[in-house]
């Protein structure tokens, strides 16, 4: 069995190894990823800014005068050089994670209803920030790889031994300033989700870990 991560609860449904294909950690693999792209769609539809890493994207594609899309390409490319020196290794997930996530957000801007009123902006963008980490932390705990941008939560966390939280906010903060700085857009949603997010993966982590589902005992 592959080494697992000891911030990262073990579940009924971990998989047994990065490329494997076992029905419960596929299927929790696909669901959490489904809800990671509601997420990020809720939050694009409250109109109250976008992620940080989007941010960044914007910036530097004002900066270099190309596209968004490659601005998070070149961004995603980068983040996983920085892999390297942390040994993670890519899993089903890591692919997954671009494929499943790009469709649902599609799919949530394309067919739930756009909020109009303030209140129900900053509901959708709570709701957003919930869900993209409830999803984040399940997604993590079927051990078969990160997408980019949380694989570097999980590798600086398991080198140094920090909190998801502390390690997540600190990227997603810095990210966002770095961001404003080169142009990109800042909104109540990108602060809500960069200050929030990686206490919502903890949490979530931590409930999970309490859970009956654990198989064995370990810290978040």
């Amino acid at each position: 069995m592959q080494q697992k991560l000891k911030f990262i609860p073990h579940t009924k449904w971990t998989a047994t190894s990065l490329w494997s294909l076992e029905y419960p950690s596929l299927s929790m693999l696909f669901f959490s990823l489904i809800i990671v792209g509601i997420g990020e769609g809720v939050l694009l539809l409250s109109n109250l800014g976008s992620a940080p890493w989007t941010t960044l994207s914007q910036g530097i594609a004002i900066q270099g005068g190309f596209s968004v899309g490659w601005a998070s390409f070149f961004i995603s490319c980068a983040v996983m050089l920085a892999w390297l020196p942390l040994r993670l290794k890519m899993g089903i997930a890591t692919l997954l994670n671009v494929v499943v996530i790009a469709f649902f957000l599609g799919l949530t801007t394309s067919c739930a209803p756009v909020p109009h009123t303030l209140i129900c902006r900053f509901i959708y963008a709570l709701i957003g920030v919930l869900l993209f980490g409830i999803g984040t932390a399940f997604y993590l705990t079927c051990h078969q790889g990160a997408g980019p941008r949380d694989g570097l939560m999980v590798g600086l966390c398991q080198r140094f031994h920090w909190k998801v939280a502390v390690v997540r906010t600190t990227i997603e903060v810095s990210v966002c300033l770095l961001g404003w700085l080169l142009g990109g857009v800042v909104g109540i949603g990108t602060l809500l989700f960069a200050l929030s997010i990686g206490w919502v993966v903890q949490v979530t982590l931590l409930l999970i870990a309490r859970s009956p589902f654990i198989l064995e005992d370990k810290p978040v």
